[in-house]
């Protein structure tokens, strides 16, 4: 953790530039520019709405059938955007050196700060994503509850395990091509085995507890309740998803660390 910190501020300017350029490169050329950052999850919204609203008829809750299709959209709404962050982090990752192939030549280059860089990008677009969401909410139900301000320590953890996970399959990516395939079909299958769609209440007991190894349960469920709910967060939760993303991220900076030195014989 120590020199993952080191490595980060002793970079710092390098590190929000990449950034940047990142951010801008993802959106270059195209018409809409960084509005996509905007529309693709707006857009997944209205589709997923439309589908288990109208088709499925799905319920939320209490309030059954009748519920108002905007506290469907806007419950659903916050499980896209925990969902699009952690699955850009884990589609992109496996090839972050590969197709670096310049940085990693570089003997000065440190490279311990290019996951970071496509976190920090996938974590922009969630920001844009949570204004969108908080501007709809004010627009159907007026101020937010005072426990969206608790929002910063329920993301924190989810962000700490992303970027372990990013380190994680930057490295076996790049020593094990077919990890990219493989990441395609597990973020496919995380939205729909993380309660997105769905409350953790509606999983049969004896699931329950497969279900809370999957990171994105705990960050949904929190998330809905600051946001949307007006809960306290949950501090046993939150220490645990704390302690288990920290613990997650340490083991994956020492193996990026211990591998990245066949980076350059490996590309």
């Amino acid at each position: 953790m120590y020199n993952a910190v080191k490595e980060i501020f002793s970079n710092i300017k390098l590190l929000i530039s990449l950034v940047k350029r990142e951010i801008s490169l993802k959106y270059k050329g195209s018409i809409g520019g960084s509005a996509w950052a905007i529309l693709m999850p707006l857009c997944m919204l209205v589709i997923y709405t439309f589908v288990f609203s109208h088709i499925f008829k799905a319920k939320w809750g209490t309030q059954g059938y009748d519920a108002p299709k905007s506290e469907f959209a806007l419950i659903l709404f916050i499980g896209i955007i925990a969902y699009n962050f952690f699955s850009e982090c884990i589609t992109r990752s496996p090839t972050i050196i590969t197709s670096n192939p310049n940085y990693v030549k570089k003997v000065v280059f440190p490279l311990g700060i290019l996951p970071i860089v496509y976190v920090l990008s996938a974590f922009f677009n969630m920001v844009l994503t949570i204004f969108i969401w908080l501007v709809g909410y004010i627009v159907i139900y007026g101020m937010p509850h005072l426990t969206l301000l608790y929002l910063p320590l329920v993301i924190l953890p989810l962000l700490i395990f992303s970027l372990g996970t990013s380190y994680l399959l930057a490295s076996l990516g790049t020593y094990i091509r077919d990890i990219n395939q493989l990441t395609g079909l597990i973020a496919t299958a995380l939205m729909f085995l993380s309660p997105i769609f769905y409350p953790i209440s509606a999983i049969p007991e004896a699931f329950r507890t497969i279900m809370q190894i999957n990171p994105l349960t705990p960050a949904v469920e929190e998330m809905r309740s600051v946001m949307y709910f007006g809960n306290s967060i949950s501090w046993e939760l939150f220490l645990r998803s704390l302690l288990i993303s920290v613990v997650f991220f340490i083991l994956s900076f020492v193996f990026y660390s211990k591998t990245k030195k066949g980076f350059a014989d490996v590309l």
